[in-house]
Formats: C-alpha cells, structure tokens, sequence
C-alpha cells in the first residue's frame, strides 16, 4: 500500500474510533448523577482534584479528553520537538534529515496518538475507565510520586476506585503494532514496535508528572 494510502487508513481509523466514543458510553450517561461537585471537576477533561468528590466521566467529556490529548498544546509541543530530534539524528533514514523529513515524522507520531487516544477512550466507555489523571496536593512529594507513577498503570472506574487501565494496555501497544502496516521498513519491526510501546507508557509517565506539579510550579512562578 502506498505510503499516503497507508497515513490516510491510520486517520479513517481514528475518526471512526472516535465517532464510537458518544455511542460507547451512552449507558454511562443515562446513570443518575452523584451529587454536584464544587469547582471544576466535572467538566474537568484533564486532570481532576482528589480532594473533590469524583463524578463519572461522561460521553461528551471522554470525547474532549480524547481531542484534548490529540490536538492540545503540550501534545502538539511535544511532538513537535520529538520530531526534531529524530530528524536530527536521521531516524528512520527513509525520511531524510530536512523539513520534508520532519513533517513525515511528525504526522506519524501524530497519527499514532490519535489512534491510541481514540481507542483508549472508546474502549474504556464499556467498562467505565476513566482515563483522566487524578491530582492529589495533599499527599507529600514522595506520595504525589508513587500517585503519577500508580496512575500510568491504573485508572478509575465508575465509582472512582482504582482498577488496572486495561483500555491503555490495549491502546499504546495495539496503535504502534498497528501501525506497523504502514511504517517505513526500517520502523515496521516488531522490536520498534515493543519500543514505541515503552515509550508510549513513558510519555504517559511524564504527562502524569505534568499534571501533578506543573500548577504548583506556575502558581510560584507567575505568582502575581
């Protein structure tokens, strides 16, 4: 299959994915609500307040969640300077280390978050996952660490308990298996596969890591 064939099956199956979401968590929805929540937890789509009372994730809010990873600032930054550096070190060589080359590896990072945002959120809506990190700033620095290490490998059910995040372990290494059918030979390999995989728990490590100390930082920073 051509290359722009193969990039134009990887954004089809991400759309679809991501029309499923709303239909997928249609039960969910039409659960009685738990009491109203203060502050901005419930239409919170990144990061809620462990401090707060948890509210189920609804089928519009897991489809934010699900664009915001995609499309928000920190993942397009990111992958932005993930792309740079590749190019710069010529990985993978089919690419070449120019702008052209650079754009090819940016749209395919692109592509394969967007797959696996997709597929996380529209799978977990069956069984209720809820794929939003849970901040925690009453605990130590030391629990606040073992909380955005716990949360890369956990997520929260319908009742807000902690349960394995089964739709992630699915995502991250279901998108970049998958999108070995329309990689370059050099990272269609199901090494580079495994690879990508452990980078794709890293970088949800990191983004966990964010949205745990970067809004203390920024309070300090930009206090006015």
């Amino acid at each position: 299959m051509p290359r722009s064939g193969r990039l134009s099956l990887a954004s089809t199956l991400s759309l679809a994915l991501l029309v499923l979401v709303p239909s997928c968590s249609a039960q969910e929805d039409k659960k009685p609500e738990a009491p109203r929540a203060q502050g901005p937890v419930e239409e919170d789509i990144k990061v809620l307040d462990a401090q707060a009372p948890y509210r189920p994730m609804t089928g519009k809010a897991r489809v934010r969640w699900t664009l915001r990873q995609t499309f928000g600032r920190e993942s397009l930054a990111f992958g932005a300077v993930k792309a740079g550096l590749a190019t710069a070190r010529d990985w993978p060589p089919e690419y070449g280390p120019h702008w052209d080359g650079f754009g090819k590896r940016y749209g395919m990072r692109f592509t394969g978050i967007a797959a696996s945002n997709t597929i996380e959120a529209g799978l977990g809506a069956i069984w209720g996952e809820d794929p939003r990190y849970v901040r925690n700033q009453s605990l130590p620095f030391k629990g606040r660490v073992r909380n955005v290490l716990l949360l890369t490998f956990t997520a929260r059910n319908r009742e807000g308990q902690l349960m394995p995040a089964y739709a992630r372990y699915v995502a991250v290494p279901g998108n970049n298996f998958l999108s070995n059918t329309w990689r370059v030979d050099s990272e269609a390999t199901t090494a580079q596969a495994l690879k990508r995989t452990a980078y794709g728990f890293l970088g949800k490590l990191g983004g966990n890591a964010w949205s745990e100390f970067w809004p203390d930082v920024k309070r300090r920073v930009f206090k006015r």
